[in-house]
């Protein structure tokens, strides 16, 4: 989640929620119905109807949505392998550069107090660090609650409050893997509370990042809401994040600052369906999902809240990436984005003031390689790949039961040449590609042609950060741990290329 407010008395927050599914929101046709916080949120904001994510996984969506910056732009890919999704386990050597600018470190010069709760996920090691990249505040972790680990050959993920890690997960902050019960998503509730109570006494503005992770698998949710779903323990962490949000809009409301708030929740990426269905969402009616370029993959719930100034109920077709919150959260606090290298995203506070559509295309990137790009409502395959043969051997599968000939390919297929061209009006389900032959083929086409090479002649990859691994440098001994007691003996430096599968 993002929170922050500028000096004219605007707060903004927004929800950044992981691996949560287009079909995973009862607005959004979820038929349980089980998350009635999120539906009327877009009952009394606007729903973004076609919003999607910068990248496929996780940490390349986070420095895309930090930056306003294409992953390919921000170095979060990889050139070890082609099309590849990389992303920041604990043996990566890198993360987010030092000449990246992020979104906190743009308002701290406006006087905002900063704030990240839950997963960071753009690089571990000590200058990678968020305090140092223009967060005031960390509660959480630098990776993914993965583990539990055995503290030899991997160390289990340590828990930060700014500088220091005050425990591990599953040793310190508990996840129980036959149950699925955690209570970190109300630890994370609670931090978040907090800090918008203190900001507003203090009359700070400030932007807070809720970053939470119980949709991602191995999923939890705390007693309370063990159970209580429909649909399994998946459906028990959306219940309690649904519920989790009501709390916070309520507050927000309670302290009287509801309406110079900005709330926009969003994911970093499409369901993951190879956990589901008992570890994973729903990606609607859309292809495949999370690891993939199909929609399932990238297109992802949206809603934007901002009382006494979006009008309630509204639903808006503007096209809309995780990017545009960097540029739209600039607009808002009066300040402009960098001149000094290519921004992606736009400002969206014309769609969702005004009802404006603003024209602009979606590109769908895999690590280096550019795979679709999205103009008005035909969408372009330029390369197609769901995963390999030997993953999918192996019960690999990132579009389980949805087998589309020549669309869900099992090897990378080039369609440079002649692209496959989808009407996601008509077929958003990538379903029945377009016929070459046909008039309308070629009169998209043309369109999409010119956008493509525009793009490409703009397109200046940065240094890739995902290429190297080295167990020497995972979260052996986070800063802190000597306090606890908790500092673990790294091996020896052991620098090596990265193998990325998908």
């Amino acid at each position: 989640a993002l929170l922050w407010k500028s000096k004219s008395t605007l707060t903004s927050f927004g929800v950044f929620c992981l691996q949560m599914g287009w079909g995973d929101l009862g607005v959004f046709g979820e038929p349980s119905k089980e998350t009635p916080n999120l539906d009327q949120m877009a009952s009394e904001g606007m729903l973004f109807l076609d919003f999607y994510t910068a990248n496929p996984l996780c940490s390349p969506s986070r420095a895309a949505l930090l930056t306003g910056r294409l992953p390919v732009r921000n170095g979060f890919y990889t050139t070890n392998a082609h099309a590849r999704n990389a992303y920041t386990p604990q043996d990566i050597v890198g993360g987010i550069p030092d000449s990246e600018l992020l979104l906190p470190e743009l308002l701290k010069k406006a006087g905002y107090v900063n704030k990240i709760v839950g997963k960071w996920h753009l690089g571990h090691r000590p200058q990678f660090h968020p305090l140092k990249h223009g967060f005031d505040e960390w509660f959480g972790s630098p990776n993914c609650h993965f583990g539990p680990f055995d503290n030899r050959a991997l160390p289990n993920i340590p828990v930060y409050r700014d500088w220091e890690m005050i425990g591990r997960y599953y040793e310190d902050f508990k996840i129980d893997l036959k149950t699925g019960e955690a209570n970190l998503t109300q630890i994370y509730l609670q931090e978040a509370l907090d800090f918008i109570s203190k900001q507003q006494a203090s009359q700070q503005p400030f932007f807070l990042y809720w970053a939470i992770d119980a949709t991602h698998a191995p999923v939890y949710a705390s007693k309370h809401f063990l159970g209580t779903s429909q649909r399994g323990l998946y459906g028990d962490a959306v219940r309690e994040i649904d519920d989790s949000i009501g709390k916070i809009l309520k507050h927000l409301q309670k302290l009287g600052i509801s309406e110079n708030t900005f709330v926009f929740f969003t994911s970093d990426n499409g369901a993951a369906l190879i956990s589901a269905p008992k570890q994973g969402g729903s990606n609607g009616r859309f292809l495949c999902g999370k690891q993939t370029t199909f929609e399932g993959g990238m297109r992802e719930p949206a809603i934007a809240w901002w009382p006494g100034h979006i009008p309630a109920g509204g639903v808006s077709h503007q096209l809309g990436n995780v990017m545009d919150l960097f540029t739209t959260s600039l607009s808002l606090a009066g300040l402009q984005p960098p001149g000094d290298r290519q921004i992606d995203g736009i400002d969206l506070l014309p769609a969702i003031l005004q009802g404006k559509l603003i024209d602009r295309p979606i590109f769908y990137y895999r690590g280096n390689e550019m795979m679709a790009v999205r103009v008005g409502l035909y969408k372009a395959h330029y390369w197609t790949w769901s995963n390999s043969w030997e993953e999918y051997s192996k019960g690999i599968d990132f579009c389980p039961g949805q087998n589309v000939s020549g669309v869900t390919t099992h090897t990378q297929e080039e369609h440079t040449t002649l692209p496959l061209l989808f009407h996601l009006g008509r077929d958003p389900g990538e379903k029945y590609p377009l016929s070459f032959a046909s008039s309308e083929y070629q009169r998209a086409m043309e369109g999409i042609s010119a956008v493509v090479q525009q793009h490409r002649v703009t397109m200046v990859p940065g240094e890739p950060q995902l290429n190297v691994c080295d167990k020497a440098v995972m979260n052996w001994s986070p800063p802190g741990c000597e306090k606890l007691g908790k500092c673990l003996k790294p091996p020896k430096p052991e620098p090596k290329k990265c193998v990325w599968p998908h």
